[in-house]
């Protein structure tokens, strides 16, 4: 039996990400360089012996920004069907059709509404609230929100609706299902720094507001799953192996041929 995994992928690098500026519904591109990585991260991780199998995947959840959907094309997932936002002469030639998962856009991954702290860094947001508070002007988002834009409940109310979902669509079937034959067992969401963070918290049934101490790079890869195969109990991946099972039928044909 597979055990499901749900891969989280931030969007590649901006140029508000190089200079630290909190950025929810702002529209910006990807950096050349944010580009070229996100396709060497597509090259080393994307693949039949690789990390995220395009043919084990079920669904593919997308932010509505901009800079998701640019890094879920450069990934070269290879949807049979054209992505959403794409014209007929956009469609993904290159890596060809290796997934039957439907690509969605969704509100619910979508980043964090900063609100009146949006295009700002946690620096200026800091001098900010010392100006209106008084004291050192600390701010963590984690536990305060943000003014204008969400709290940390509304967030959580959310993410908990989407997890649901994975988790009643596609990973508990697939849990079901016998080892062959079954559904493909996993999802991938394309998003942001802090709701994909927020999504790892509230995966293993944790709160926001224990400030988790968790780290995504912009173009970075985490993988959630569970513990002994069973929905119940939701766990965070922190290493697995890649899938050699292609490499292990060529060595075994290898080895039969050479014994004939």
């Amino acid at each position: 039996m597979t055990t499901p995994r749900a891969f989280i992928v931030r969007h590649g690098e901006t140029e508000w990400s190089i200079n630290g500026r909190h950025t929810g519904t702002s529209e910006l591109a990807l950096t050349q360089n944010g580009e070229r990585r996100i396709r060497a991260t597509g090259r080393a991780l994307v693949g039949d012996d690789r990390l995220i199998v395009p043919s084990k995947l079920a669904h593919i959840y997308v932010s509505p920004r901009t800079r998701a959907k640019r890094t879920l094309e450069l990934l070269r997932i290879g949807c049979k069907e054209r992505l959403p936002w794409q014209q007929h002469d956009e469609m993904d030639g290159e890596a060809g059709p290796r997934t039957d998962a439907k690509v969605e856009i969704t509100e619910d991954i979508r980043e964090w509404d900063y609100g009146d702290y949006e295009g700002k860094t946690s620096a200026e947001i800091r001098e900010e609230r010392r100006r209106q508070f008084g004291g050192d002007g600390s701010w963590d988002i984690w536990t305060d929100g943000c003014p204008g834009g969400e709290s940390p409940e509304q967030v959580t109310e959310r993410l908990d609706r989407l997890i649901a979902q994975i988790r009643e669509r596609y990973h508990g079937p697939a849990m079901d299902a016998p080892r062959k034959g079954g559904p493909p067992p996993d999802v991938l969401l394309v998003a942001h720094g802090h709701i994909l963070r927020a999504f790892a918290v509230r995966w293993v049934g944790k709160s926001l507001r224990d400030n988790p101490s968790l780290i995504l790079e912009a173009g970075g890869v985490g993988t959630l799953s569970y513990e002994h195969h069973r929905v119940e109990e939701p766990a965070i991946l922190l290493g697995g192996s890649f899938v050699v099972e292609l490499a292990e039928n060529a060595a075994d044909d290898d080895g039969k041929d050479g014994r004939k």
